[in-house]
Formats: structure tokens, sequence, C-alpha cells
């Protein structure tokens, strides 16, 4: 990052090692466990450290104290788990042992190999000794596909591996590297070429003409201190919201440089997050050129007004100065909307607001609302004024749905007027290396999102998700306020009339079946079936249909997804 922030991260760890306690590192994206953890927040209802997890990823330390928690609940008669919880919390407590204290023997492999190798169930190699923790394990991804109408093979081919570790309980530290060759449906294919960008990763090159070749590389330090402030300094991603969309902050683009300041206090949660940015840049692709940057602060305050009611604030701006971070920003108290409004109002702030609410222990309701830019007489008037930019987010989560042990159902409504995130300089839209840093339609849409999730046996796994949307169509001629790269001031047909969705519409379906075996610990064998329609009314446009069918191994990573 720009070197003012380099340098904050670097004076942190050379002056707080006195005050540096306990720390712990992240659970990885997409972690298989956060289903779990999502059941236990319903479950448990006023549990704090899951009421506040609106930030994610969460803390491995963290997520161990709850599986402690609920697994001691239930040992104490609560009766609160299931045979499959309780598999599900011994999974999750053998993949952060560094955080289980006492005997770990029930974590041991029946055989390890050279006395060396997976002398645990959980890691390819780990070292626990005083003052010294380490975990590493090899990260493959196998997916073949057919796709109708399409004689290229489907495919991506994923390896690498990923690590962790802790020194002293004071510095922790992780790794994440794969070497990645893939070739996505040709939707999957049309929007790399429309972006010059793969979805959720950065430099790519070409690969057998239609495929792709990338190396998706993540990695952080991390430390805790006086207490109650956790420190991450690092390369990756980051998820603000409790929903399967973010209108906030999502993992769906690539990962960036940030440092990240959390403070955990209380019935209170606060987040700050420092971001070195792309901004879209044409063939990025390329190479052999040095990128220039943008940055971005956000802040999140999030606090438990009851025992089951968490509210949060939102607010983030995105500013372009020529490779140099604006100081005013470094404030972490301070409104941001103000501090912009000091330099001249001409960066690109957002602010919105949150809240989650459990009932009755099987419920949950979330939603987000996000604030762009708006007059509230426009809004009175309801002429459709190209400026009331907002986004709404409402969900909601039933677990053991039914009556049904391990059957999850969630239902999500996400709104987005047009010429959201966008802005009128291209270097301050909400975008980092060409793809959006929220939804991965952009704007100008309405969605509508219904996922089931059920566990009948530890081994087992199946979901449905169907995804239904309607947006406006962007042409050559026209800016209807989808595309979040266009500039806002490119507005063909004027100051008013945007309706939602605004212009041509275009109506989407993705749906997708997948069966998942946990064959050993955090191997999986999978097979999916995935459906997507496109219709749109622009004349001359054909419709847009595929259908893939999928078959692969996982082992150590989250699956590669095409939800859009």
């Amino acid at each position: 990052m720009q070197y003012i922030i380099k340098t904050i991260a670097g004076l942190s760890l050379l002056m707080l090692p006195g005050f540096i306690l306990a720390q712990s590192t992240y659970l990885p994206q997409n972690s298989k466990h956060q289903q779990l953890l999502d059941r236990l927040e319903i479950m448990l209802q006023s549990n704090n450290d899951l009421n506040l997890s609106t930030v994610k990823p969460l803390s491995r330390r963290i997520a161990a104290r709850i599986g402690l928690y609920a697994d001691s609940v239930q040992n104490n008669g609560g009766n609160l788990l299931s045979a499959v919880d309780q598999y599900n919390v011994r999974s999750l407590l053998m993949n952060n042992s560094e955080w289980v204290p006492g005997d770990k023997s029930a974590f041991a492999s029946k055989k390890s190999i050279w006395n060396t190798f997976y002398r645990t169930k959980a890691n390819f190699l780990e070292v626990d000794e005083k003052d010294f923790f380490l975990a590493v394990n090899p990260v493959i991804q196998q997916q073949q596909s057919i796709e109708n109408d399409n004689d290229e093979r489907i495919f991506v081919n994923s390896k690498g591996l990923t690590l962790r570790g802790m020194i002293a309980e004071r510095v922790g530290f992780s790794a994440y590297i794969t070497d990645n060759q893939e070739r996505g449906p040709q939707f999957v294919q049309d929007r790399v070429i429309q972006y010059d960008a793969v979805p959720g990763v950065g430099f790519y090159k070409d690969f057998k003409t239609t495929a792709t070749d990338y190396i998706d590389a993540r990695g952080s330090v991390h430390f805790t201190a006086a207490k109650y402030l956790d420190f991450q300094f690092g390369y990756d991603k980051n998820f603000i919201g409790n929903g399967y969309r973010s209108l906030f902050l999502s993992d769906f683009g690539n990962s960036y440089l940030f440092l990240k300041i959390n403070t955990r206090i209380w019935k209170l949660n606060y987040m700050n997050l420092f971001m070195e940015l792309v901004p879209q840049t044409v063939d990025i692709s390329a190479g052999n050129k040095v990128l220039d940057n943008k940055y971005a602060v956000i802040h999140h305050l999030s606090m438990n007004v009851t025992k089951w009611l968490n509210i949060g604030i939102f607010e983030s701006v995105v500013f372009g100065r020529k490779n140099r971070f604006s100081i005013s920003y470094l404030n972490p108290i301070i409104f941001l909307r103000a501090t912009e409004q000091q330099n001249g109002s001409a960066d690109n702030a957002l602010i919105g607001l949150d809240f989650k609410a459990n009932v009755a222990k099987r419920l949950q309701f979330y939603g987000q609302f996000l604030l762009d830019e708006f007059l509230l007489r426009e809004i009175r008037a309801g002429d459709g004024w190209w400026a009331n930019k907002f986004g709404i987010q409402l969900g909601g989560k039933y677990i053991n749905a039914f009556g049904v042990k391990n059957l999850d159902l969630q239902g999500e409504m996400n709104i987005l007027r047009p010429f959201t995130y966008s802005h009128f300089d291209s270097v301050s839209n909400y975008t980092h290396y060409n793809q959006p840093m929220a939804h991965p339609l952009g704007a100008n849409l309405v969605e509508a999102i219904g996922i089931m999730r059920y566990q009948p046996h530890p081994k087992w796994t199946a979901s449905g998700r169907l995804i239904l949307w309607k947006q406006g169509a962007d042409t050559a001629s026209s800016n209807v306020g989808t595309n979040i790269f266009r500039l806002n001031t490119d507005r063909p047909a004027g100051e008013y009339g945007y309706d939602l969705p605004n212009g041509p519409r275009t109506t989407g379906v993705n749906a997708q079946l997948l069966v998942s075996y946990e064959l050993k610990e955090n191997v999986y064998l999978e097979a999916s079936a995935l459906i997507r329609r496109l219709k749109t009314a622009i004349t001359g446009t054909p419709d847009l249909n595929t259908s893939v069918i999928t078959a692969g191994i996982r082992i150590n990573m989250f699956r590669r997804e095409y939800d859009y």
C-alpha cells in the first residue's frame, strides 16, 4: 500500500510488542464451517461473539471459542446440537486446534505418514510446540464439466498450498497460493472478455485460446494489542454483511492490499479498513507495465442493542490521487463524508445501515441499506431522478426448517437503483481491478435468491441455489445506469425517468444443485448441475442459455462458483 499506510503498519509492529496479547489468524474465504457458525448464531440467539460477526472472515480464536461454548452447552444438557452439528463442532475445533486448550488426542490420526505427515486429521503438517504453531496443507481443486452446445472442455485445475502459524502467541501469519488453469462456461468467458478480468482474481494470461491461467496468492500478518484491538496487514479479501450478497463490500472481486484494525469491546465491534486498489484499466492483463493505484477507506460500527438484535453503521470513500494516499482519511473516528466534503467533495462516498435479528432460535432476519446519493425532494417528486442512488437488501434464514434437523433455508432480495456505485470520475467508482467491489452484476437491478442446504449425515451435504434477476441493459448509445464503470455524467436520456430496473430489460435465472461427500477431513468429492438462462429485450440480441454438469474433487479450499 501507499507508503503512509505501510509506515503505520510498520510502526505499529515496532511500538506495540509490549502490549501484544494472544492473536489469531482468520478462517479462510467461504470456510466450510461458516454454515455451522450461522446455525449456532441463531440457535444460541444471544451469543455476543456471533451477534457481532458482521465483518468476515471471522477470527479463528473467536470461532474456536464459539465451538467450545456450544459444546459445553450440549454437554451440560442443553440439547442444542444434533448429531451432525456435534460432528461439525468437532471438525471446527480440530481445524482450529491452536485455540483448543487441554487434551487434543481426539484430533490425532490413527496412522501418520513417517510419523511426520498427517499426525492430525486436519493438517498435512502440524507443529504445535511451546511458542510456535504451524499448519501446512496442500490445496487442490479439479473440476471437469460438460456444457451443452460447447465442444470445448470446461475445467478448473487448481493446485497450491496454504499455511498458518503463530509465534510466541504474539504474531500470527497466514498464506495461500494456487496456480490455476480455468475454462469457465461460455457466459463466464464472455464476462472475462467484456471486463478484461477473471472474476475473483487479478492478473491472468490466456491459456489454450479460450481458457485462462492465473496465480491466486494471499497472505497477511496478525496481532492483537491492548486486549481488544486486532490488527491485520495483508493482501486478501473481506466481506461485510450477513447475506449471500453484500451491498457494502463483497469477496467477489480480486484481493487487495489492506490494513484492518478491528476493535471489539463490550457490545461494540468497530472496523477500520484502509485499502489500496487498482482503477479501471484498459488491457489490464497485457503485463509489462506498472498499474496505477487508487484508495478506499471503510468504517463499520456494529452494536448489540439487545441480546438478539445487532445494528450497524457503514461508511466508505473511494478516491483517486496520483498514486498518493489522502492523509485526512487516516483519521479512524471522524465521519468520512465530512472529510470528503472538506476535501472538495470530489470523491465517491457511500454510507449505509445494516441489521440482523435472531428470533425464536430458529429464524434470523437481516438487511442492508446503502445510500450513495439522493435528494429527498426528488424522491418525493417520484420523477426518477438519476442521482437518487441507493440499494436495499432484505433476507431471512430458517434453520431446522419444518422440524427437519440440519435442513436450512435462506431467502434474500437485493435492489440497486441505476448509477449506484458509479461516479463522475472513472478512478473513483466502486470497483477494483476491473471488477465490482459489491454486487457482481453492478447496479440497476432487482434480484431474488433462494438457498436450501441439507446435511442428513456428517459426510453428506446437498444444496440448491436459485437466483432470479431483472436488470436494465446498457447499449453502445445509451447508459441506463447498469455498468458502474461508465461515467454517470454520460446520460443521453437526461436527468429524469430512471425506473427500476431502467432501460431494456434483461431477465436472468441461475440455478444450481450440488451434492458433496467429505471423503476425509477437508477432502470433498462433488457433483453439480448448473442451469443459466438470460433473456434480453434488446432487438437482435439472442437469448443466452446454458446447462453445465460438473464433477470434481476439492481439498482444503473453497469451491469455485459461477453465481451471476
